[in-house]
């Protein structure tokens, strides 16, 4: 069995590679930092293949794809924020964090999903988040991103559902979760952070036995809730004040 893993040199997703290779898969490796994957593969006992690549960049991903192929397991986990009010934030940073949070993930869903077509069997997990149910001042474009991916996810799983596929497709939505998100963004969380291990370990063990909407911890269950049922007003000026405390 081979996993595909994008942003799997840290966080969420080099946990998740650590979680698979125990229980003996193949893995592919796909990020920017090639020291960080060459760390990660060396304490991985299992075979690993590693791709330094810039998701970014569409072409790449395309590119990526005609690379790695014969994949059961793509995890689309790639992805980071932007922080600031909409006005001020760098639109070169903005539109890098559309290409890769949202469209490397369209791009690896659909061309994988139909390679898993033919080959008749597969599973894809895209990693979108709690911010994904609501709207995001001060993190707008990362907000939006993250509900592309919920919405994208959800279409797929009932049409996967109508046509009684083996594939299988989730999507995770974590809350705060202590990597290395919090310094690209250039952020600090004041609500408690799970451990990205916890995560992966809670994600990969839920994703194999087929649950779609994958919410770590009870605390973001109840978030999740209470973000469907509250007026998108109201949410937006309680996220505003969250964010606000981020401020370094």
């Amino acid at each position: 069995m081979r996993v595909l893993i994008t942003g799997g040199s840290s966080g969420i997703g080099r946990d998740i590679a650590r979680e698979f290779a125990k229980k003996g898969y193949e893995l592919i490796l796909v990020a920017k930092n090639e020291d960080k994957l060459l760390k990660v593969k060396e304490e991985l006992n299992t075979k690993v293949e590693i791709i330094s690549m810039d998701l970014s960049n569409r072409e790449n991903v395309i590119k990526l794809h005609e690379t790695v192929k014969n994949v059961d397991i793509l995890i689309n986990n790639a992805g980071f924020g932007v922080f600031g009010e909409f006005s001020k934030t760098d639109l070169k940073k903005e539109l890098d964090l559309i290409d890769t949070n949202i469209t490397a993930v369209h791009i690896l869903t659909k061309l994988y999903l139909q390679d898993m077509k033919k080959q008749g069997s597969g599973q894809i997990l895209n990693v979108a988040s709690i911010s994904g149910f609501m709207p995001g001042p001060l993190m707008d474009a990362y907000y939006a991103s993250k509900a592309y991916v919920v919405r994208l996810t959800e279409g797929i799983y009932e049409e996967l559902k109508k046509e009684k596929s083996n594939i299988k497709i989730s999507v995770l939505c974590p809350g705060p979760v202590d990597t290395n998100f919090n310094n690209v963004a250039d952020v600090k969380f004041n609500l408690p952070s799970l451990s990205s291990q916890y995560v992966a370990k809670y994600t990969v063990e839920k994703m194999l036995k087929g649950k779609f909407m994958i919410i770590p911890g009870l605390k973001i269950k109840l978030l999740k809730i209470l973000a469907k049922i509250s007026p998108n007003n109201l949410t937006s000026k309680v996220v505003y004040i969250m964010q606000e405390r981020k401020r370094k």
